[in-house]
C-alpha cells in the first residue's frame, strides 16, 4: 500500500535499529513523528536536513515529537549501506561525497562529525530486486514524476521510457519504506500526527517544517 496524505500512515519497514529503541507509528500514540530520512552518502542531508532534524528534537521532544532516522538506499549501495549506519552511529563517521564535502566545508573533526545524532536510527528495508518490472510499473514510476508525460511528443516520451527503464537497470535493490511512502529522493520528511495519520512527504530543503510540526503539537 502506497501511503496517501491525510490517511493512517503505513508502518516503517526497517531491517535494523542501530541506535535507540525500535519505534514506529503504532508504538508512539498521542506523538507527534518526523521521518527523516536520508541517505549516508548524501552531502545534503548532513549539510541541513540533519542538522534542523537534531535542532527539532531538542527544542521538541519535550512538548510531544518524537523524530526518527531512517537510512535509505536507491543507489550508492557500496556505502549507503548498513555497515556505514553503524559507523556513523557509533563513531560520527561519514563517507564517500559526505566526507568530501563536510571536510572541504571544515565541519568534520579528525574526519568525524562535531556532534552525535541524538534519535533513534534504523535501516531502511532492502530487497533485492528482481527482473519484474513491467511496462506498466515504468509507466506509473514516470507519470508519477513527469505530470505532463502524456501531452509529450512521442519521440520525447520515447527518450524518458529509456531513461527509466535504464534507471530501473542500475538498481540491486528495492528499499521497502522508500517505495511505500514514494519518496523522490534525499533527504526526505515523513510526517505523522499524534493520531498516526499521514500529514505530509516533503523532499529536500523544508523551510517550513517548524511551523507545521508546532501546529501538529498544538493539535488535541
Amino acid at each position: 500500500m502506497t501511503a496517501q496524505i491525510g490517511q493512517p500512515a503505513p508502518l516503517l519497514s526497517v531491517s535494523d535499529w542501530v541506535q535507540g529503541e525500535p519505534a514506529n507509528f503504532d508504538l508512539l500514540p498521542g506523538r507527534v513523528v518526523l521521518v527523516e530520512v536520508f541517505q549516508v552518502n548524501c552531502p545534503g542531508c548532513f549539510l541541513y536536513a540533519l542538522p534542523q532534524a537534531i535542532s527539532l528534537h531538542q527544542r521538541y521532544a519535550d512538548q510531544g515529537l518524537s523524530v526518527l532516522g531512517v537510512a535509505t538506499a536507491f543507489e550508492d549501495f557500496d556505502k549507503n549501506n548498513l555497515n556505514n549506519l553503524v559507523r556513523l552511529a557509533e563513531k560520527g563517521e561519514v563517507v564517500g561525497e559526505t566526507l568530501l564535502a563536510l571536510s572541504q566545508r571544515g565541519e568534520l573533526i579528525d574526519g568525524r562529525l562535531p556532534y552525535r545524532i541524538p534519535f533513534p536510527l534504523a535501516m531502511d528495508r532492502l530487497n533485492k530486486r528482481g527482473d519484474n518490472m513491467t511496462d506498466d510499473d515504468i509507466l506509473s514510476f514516470i507519470r508519477a514524476r513527469v505530470p505532463d508525460f502524456d501531452q509529450q511528443p512521442e519521440a520525447h516520451q520515447q527518450q524518458i521510457r529509456k531513461r527509466a527503464q535504464h534507471y530501473f537497470q542500475s538498481l540491486t535493490y528495492r528499499a521497502e519504506t522508500f517505495e511505500r511512502f514514494d519518496l523522490k529522493g534525499t533527504p526526505s520528511h515523513i510526517l505523522v500526527d499524534k493520531h498516526g495519520v499521514l500529514r505530509d512527504c516533503a523532499f529536500g530543503a523544508y523551510p517550513e517544517l517548524e511551523v507545521l510540526l508546532k501546529a501538529l503539537l498544538s493539535e488535541e
